[in-house]
């Protein structure tokens, strides 16, 4: 039998295939130094290509790692040696956009940011949106069910995906490129390939659901005393505003702190006196409206001092404190999370994480800060140790208490390989064991993404 290189060569032409020292020249993430090890990176043009590319692999055992902007966080899009990745990169052209449907039509290399600004072109908008918008691409914002900034308006990627095509690991190629909001004709197949992390199937097009562009956007920040006040201000600027409501940002005062000390070049737009911060966005809300329901909230005593955004670029200025999380990397070896509970938990969660943390270690850094509005917290972690025992003990801390409380270890990074030891925390048996099943039937040789999220065995 022929070489399983030799056949993909042969089959999409050798500007398609990269191989030898050309493959550890291209880098494994973002957020990571070391490069890609691979056999060999497949760079397809054509959903025919990658449908090519997958039987032939499929037919000689070969895994494959779909790969997009790499600015993952859970290491689902690392490869070993003898993988072979499958990048989307040439899928990067917007195919058609809709105005009166409010549709795109993309392909799954496309970055973030160029669908935002793409859509705002034609007046809409693409609500998605998170820190990495300018290096991630839909593909990969499919695979992971990306949540980012404005969940608490619009939903995770999930709500935002109208139809998509994909490629099974035998090659066949699944477009159901539905246009359409409403289609309740059958199952919804599309799901099956949105959140699973590239492991049922790999997307190459999408069909998403743009919205009308607001006339008016108004961006707060504000300083809270007590934390049962978060929950109190935050369901009073929901109602306040009309369901305007689309984004709900927490930094605890360490987070701030660190976001807006040099060599941060942020600036603090309220003193660092107080334990909590909220940026507070909402659309389509008129400035009269906005100015009250935060007079009403400074009546009331939920918050103790604001400041509203005049101009495009204090706007900017209060989001690219939120945006600045590399600065927690100042204090490394840091690890990441990524957890959600019910709002109503998160008080007694961080205490419990913390006294664990205090426990095991003298020097703590738990820097938090989230998508408070939809349940979810990051916490960048320092002990001022390393190594992987000590991750490992940081991540019991973090996880364990979950379990206590019906929390996820995933809010929207998935899982991948770091949190495949905890799945179990928020999955049931039951559940897990139907994954494995749906694994088998879509890719019986288990060559999609092999070892992530949970282990299979082939022979069961």
């Amino acid at each position: 039998m022929a070489d399983v290189v030799e056949e993909l060569v042969e089959a999409l032409g050798e500007e398609s295939v990269i191989t030898g020292p050309a493959v550890q020249e291209r880098s494994a993430g973002i957020w990571r130094s070391d490069p890609i090890r691979a056999k060999a990176v497949l760079r397809p043009r054509t959903t025919e290509e990658v449908s090519r590319a997958l039987a032939i692999c499929n037919a000689h055992g070969q895994s494959v790692i779909a790969q997009g902007g790499l600015t993952g966080l859970v290491e689902s899009a690392i490869t070993r040696p003898d993988d072979i990745a499958l990048s989307l990169e040439r899928f990067n052209r917007i195919e058609a956009i809709n105005p009166v449907d409010r549709t795109m039509v993309v392909g799954s290399g496309v970055v973030l940011q160029t669908i935002q600004e793409a859509a705002d072109e034609h007046g809409l908008m693409f609500p998605l949106d998170l820190g990495g918008r300018g290096s991630c691409t839909i593909g990969g914002n499919i695979s992971t069910n990306a949540g980012g900034n404005r969940v608490v308006r619009f939903g995770m990627t999930r709500d935002m995906v109208l139809g998509l095509e994909a490629v099974l690991a035998d090659g066949t190629v699944v477009s159901s490129m539905n246009q359409m909001i409403k289609n309740n004709a059958g199952y919804d197949l599309k799901q099956l390939f949105i959140g699973t992390e590239g492991s049922l199937g790999v997307v190459t097009r999408a069909v998403l659901r743009l919205r009308e562009k607001p006339v008016n956007v108004a961006t707060m920040f504000v300083a809270v005393d007590e934390f049962p006040k978060l929950a109190a201000f935050l369901k009073h600027m929901d109602a306040a505003l009309g369901g305007g409501l689309s984004a709900f940002e927490v930094m605890w005062n360490n987070f701030y702190t660190l976001v807006t000390t040099e060599p941060a070049t942020n600036q603090p737009p309220i003193p660092r006196d107080y334990p909590y911060y909220v940026l507070v966005e909402a659309m389509g809300s008129d400035a009269a409206r906005v100015e009250a329901a935060l007079a009403d909230a400074l009546d009331q005593e939920l918050i103790v001092d604001a400041v509203i955004a005049q101009s495009e670029a204090q706007r900017e200025q209060l989001w690219a404190m939120r945006d600045d999380v590399a600065q927690t990397f100042r204090y490394s070896p840091a690890y990441t999370f990524d957890v959600s509970m019910r709002i109503s938990a998160m008080e007694g969660y961080l205490a419990e994480v913390n006294r664990r943390l205090a426990e095991r270690y003298e020097q703590v850094n738990n820097f938090t800060f989230g998508h408070m509005g939809d349940g979810n917290l990051h916490l960048v972690i320092s002990v001022g140790e390393g190594g992987p025992e000590v991750r490992r003990a940081v991540e019991t801390c973090v996880y364990e208490p979950l379990a206590e409380i019906a929390g996820s270890v995933s809010a929207e990074h998935g899982v991948g390989l770091e949190k495949k030891p905890y799945l179990s925390i928020s999955r049931s048996e039951a559940e897990i064991g139907l994954m494995r099943r749906l694994k088998k039937a879509l890719d019986p040789n288990g060559i999609l993404n092999p070892g992530k999220i949970f282990d299979l065995d082939i022979a069961d």
